[in-house]
């Protein structure tokens, strides 16, 4: 970590060597998502734990709450579009660990497949929120972060998703 030294307040920044003049506030962001990543990844982990399945990927997670959102089937490409997952396959494998385990089912419909949670993955969806509100709920509360300020970031973050998109469509390009 590196503080980078200018008129303003300083920066906290993780890669000197990647900030730019003209927006030396995107490396702290860029820092920023780095440890919220990191962060969220195991909290998801340590909260599924808590819940009762151990040994679960922050991958495996966040797919099988979405298998689980509003208790339809979803095919493999909506669920990667959706979670902006791009490569498919590690998607596919963390749903056949998800199936394995008995917390999603699989349904083959002509040449598509469909995923849904079991009753199995539901309970354990509904455990993970008793957790969520009893240890990170309570958190938030303490921490003097408003709802609203919790909204303005969500939407700060998935227009940064989109900026990171574009980019990477253009480097793709280059």
């Amino acid at each position: 970590m590196v503080i980078a030294m200018s008129r303003h307040p300083a920066k906290i920044v993780s890669s000197e060597h990647l900030v730019s003049e003209t927006s030396a506030e995107l490396s702290e962001f860029e820092y920023a998502l780095i440890m919220a990543s990191n962060a969220f990844n195991r909290w998801m982990v340590r909260c599924m734990s808590a819940a009762g399945a151990k040994d679960m990927t922050a991958v495996e997670v966040s797919l099988l709450h979405h298998v689980n959102h509003r208790d339809r089937k979803k095919k493999l490409a909506d669920i990667c579009f959706v979670l902006n997952i791009e490569d498919t396959h590690v998607a596919t494998y963390a749903l056949k660990k998800l199936v394995a385990r008995g917390y999603v089912a699989s349904e083959k419909a002509g040449k598509e497949v469909f995923f849904s949670a079991t009753p199995a993955g539901r309970e354990l969806c509904g455990k993970y929120r008793e957790v969520r509100e009893s240890c990170l709920i309570s958190a938030l509360r303490e921490s003097g972060l408003t709802n609203e300020q919790i909204g303005e970031a969500a939407q700060l973050m998935r227009n940064a998703s989109g900026l990171y998109d574009t980019a990477a469509r253009a480097a793709a390009s280059l």
